[in-house]
Parts: C-alpha cells; structure tokens; sequence
C-alpha cells in the first residue's frame, strides 16, 4: 500500500525571515507537518483492517480523518514551495508569470481585488483553515476558497495553486494574535514563479477530468 512521506523544505528554516521566524517553520514543517502525515498512514492501515475483518463500525470517523490528515499533508506540501525569501510584490509579465497575472485580472477585476479577496477569506476563516487560490476547470477561471480545517468547503475538482495557512500554528510564536498582519506579510514571500507553474499544470489537466456539460 503506497504511503505518504513528508517532504523536505525546498530552503532552510532561517529563509522566510523575517516574515516567518526560523523557529516557527522548524515546529510548522517537522511537527505539524509530520503528524499529518502520520495521520493518513495510520488512517490508511486502520482502513486496511477492516476491510480484511469487514468491520466497518468507525467507517464514518476513518473517512473524516483520512480526508483530514490527507489534505492536511497536501496543503503543506504546496505552502513550503509557494513560499521564498526573494518573493513577494505581485506577478509580472516582466518576470515570465504573465499568463498568471492574466488570469487573475480577468477572474477577480485587478490583482488589487484579489489580494483583498484572499486576505480577507485567509483572515475571517473560522477557528482552523487556510485562505486559496484555485483554479477551477469546469470555467477555467480562478476562485478564491476558504477552507475550514483542511477540506471544507473545498470546489470537487478545483486544484490549490496559491495557500495561506491560517492556523494559529503558523504565525502564534511571532504574531500572537495578529492574524491579520500575519496574512499582510505573507505577501512579501509568495512564489510566484512557482504559483505560476501550479497554473499551468493545472490547466493541462483539467482535460482529464471527468467534467458535467
């Protein structure tokens, strides 16, 4: 049975400073990071076994938390790359994201209008989740998600390109409760070289997707 392992960073843990404490990527990627991947293992070998013993009494809570720790891993395993110590500003034809930039300002009105729009979904989630840029292929355009823990509220079929983690894991030991001025200073690290590139793919895949006319 395929099992999930958790990534190295693409940078060491000094690389985000001093938007992101070097202190709070060790704990975020090498505990919480970790223990979600742990999780899908272990929810997976607990599936595992109750299809050999046709057991099927904790079927409910086994799905919620393979859906849980799965996208748990997922998410985090985007937020490391879509994060750089030279990021930040917004995309630019300039630099080779010109396509990215398109589509955002044909999707949200002007890049202003979506900074906003994330900001404010990544800072008014409730209690744990994350703010995402996504693209969406039944129209091909970009949506904005609030996701509540790692998987409500989530579009079938969208692909995350852009994540805010917005539990308080990410930003407490540096910007207490602040959650708002942790979300503002995330944009000076964004990667957009590599938002870019989660853009194009994802459009190359949206043909293999099983669509509703």
């Amino acid at each position: 049975m395929a099992t999930y392992t958790l990534p190295e960073l693409p940078y060491d843990y000094s690389a985000l400073a001093p938007v992101i404490s070097p202190e709070i990527i060790e704990l975020h990627h090498d505990k919480h990071h970790a223990a979600y991947v742990k999780g899908a293992n272990d929810t997976l070998e607990q599936l595992a076994e109750a299809r050999d013993k046709d057991a099927w009494g904790s079927i409910n809570g086994l799905e919620k938390n393979l859906a849980f720790h799965l996208s748990g891993h997922i998410l985090h395993s985007i937020y490391w790359h879509n994060m750089t110590g030279d990021g930040g500003g917004e995309p630019l034809d300039k630099d080779g994201v010109g396509e990215l930039a398109d589509a955002i300002a044909e999707s949200f009105g002007s890049f202003a209008k979506f900074k906003a729009q994330l900001s404010k979904a990544s800072a008014t989630t409730q209690g744990s989740g994350w703010g995402v840029l996504a693209y969406e292929p039944v129209t091909g355009r970009l949506i904005v998600e609030q996701i509540y823990d790692h998987q409500g509220n989530v579009g079938q079929g969208s692909v995350p390109i852009l994540v805010f983690d917005a539990w308080e894991h990410a930003f407490y030991l540096q910007y207490k409760n602040q959650k708002v001025d942790f979300i503002e200073a995330m944009w000076n690290v964004v990667n957009w070289q590599d938002v870019a590139k989660r853009y194009t793919a994802a459009k190359e895949r949206a043909n293999n997707l099983l669509l509703a006319p």
